[in-house]
């Protein structure tokens, strides 16, 4: 093992900059590179040489790890090039456009035998690794039913997401394939593999391509409930919508385990009033540090040789539960995993 762990970055667009600020945060690692088509983009990240051909960003950074950043679009391509120069990657969630990106992506790691996982952060925020842990240790019983309710408020008008991500205004499939698959991934970390789905998905802002909400049903293999009811217009209490995204309940045989807008948990054992419950987290970045928790977590996988709970192929399940859940939609009824 080398004495510094090189990184490569690959994008420079809006959410990059928590990557790379986890990156420069991260003992033992270097950012050896940043490489975008647009320099200047690139360049206002600092910290590390800039690149605009990925060719020579593999050739010159030298790097033991490409943390590829792109859009879904550019993915395949780019993770191609990376797995031809036999080099261990991150690449961002959906991995693609569709399924069938998604499962080159997956296939790609699988025949080249490169290491590959996939930047899911939302399992990561503090609070539900904390109610992971409650879980593990028995204190809410049998996990029996979730609910999520998601309303960050930032989607009203004709300028909703420009100043931020414009490329959502045009994505004809927005808010399960770019919001909620981070919610079937959490989902299924909270209750385990899911079963069937129903969905009735609808678009509220016109200026928008894609649905932006709608309401998802899951049957759990459990046997357990999950409700996921998705608006990206409406508000909910919170100093800053963009920290939990909205409030969630968990529910399990002995207590109930419920989420406010601030991060804050709140425990309700049967049979008694609920109350605070503490426990401790950094507020900073993005989520709570949900991408400097993943960033860790990828760092001891690829450096340290620890397990991972993200590969590539696990994760295509969230894929497969993405489609089913917009097939729901089309079809009108619960449709099978």
């Amino acid at each position: 093992m080398s004495a510094s762990f090189r990184v490569l970055g690959v994008g420079a667009g809006y959410f990059s900059q928590f990557h790379y600020e986890s990156w420069k945060r991260l003992e033992g690692v270097q950012l050896t590179g940043i490489c975008d088509l647009d320099r200047a983009r690139a360049e206002g990240i600092g910290g590390a040489p800039v690149f605009d051909d990925l060719t020579d960003a593999l050739q010159q950074a030298s790097p033991d790890l490409v943390d590829i950043i792109t859009p879904p679009a550019t993915r395949l391509a780019v993770a191609t090039q990376v797995a031809e120069a036999g080099l261990p990657m991150i690449v961002q969630k959906p991995l693609a456009d569709d399924l069938k990106g998604a499962r080159a992506i997956a296939d790609l790691a699988s025949e080249t035998g490169v290491t590959m996982l996939v930047h899911e952060n939302f399992r990561f925020q503090p609070w539900y690794r904390e109610a992971r842990r409650l879980l593990d240790q028995g204190l809410l019983g049998a996990p029996v039913a979730i609910r999520f309710h998601l309303r960050p408020g930032d989607g009203r008008g004709p300028d909703a997401y420009m100043a931020r991500q414009p490329y959502f205004q045009q994505m004809k499939r927005f808010l399960i394939h770019e919001t909620g698959i981070h919610f079937i991934d959490t989902f299924r970390y909270l209750m385990g593999e899911v079963g069937e789905v129903f969905a009735d998905l609808r678009r509220l802002n016109p200026v928008i391509a894609g649905e932006d909400a709608g309401i998802v049903l899951f049957r759990f293999a459990s046997d357990a409930r999950g409700t996921f009811d998705g608006n990206r217009l409406g508000e909910f209490e919170a100093g800053n919508p963009r920290l939990t995204m909205g409030e969630m309940v968990l529910e399990g045989t002995e207590a109930r385990l419920r989420l406010s807008g601030d991060g804050g948990l709140w425990l309700k054992p049967n049979g008694q009033a609920e109350r605070p419950h503490a426990y401790s987290w950094n507020d900073n970045g993005f989520g709570g540090d949900c991408v400097h928790a993943f960033q860790q977590h990828a760092l001891a996988h690829f450096r340290d040789g620890a397990d991972a709970e993200t590969t590539v192929q696990d994760y295509l399940r969230n894929v497969e539960i993405e489609e089913a859940i917009y097939r729901s939609n089309d079809a009108g009824r619960w449709i099978a995993i």
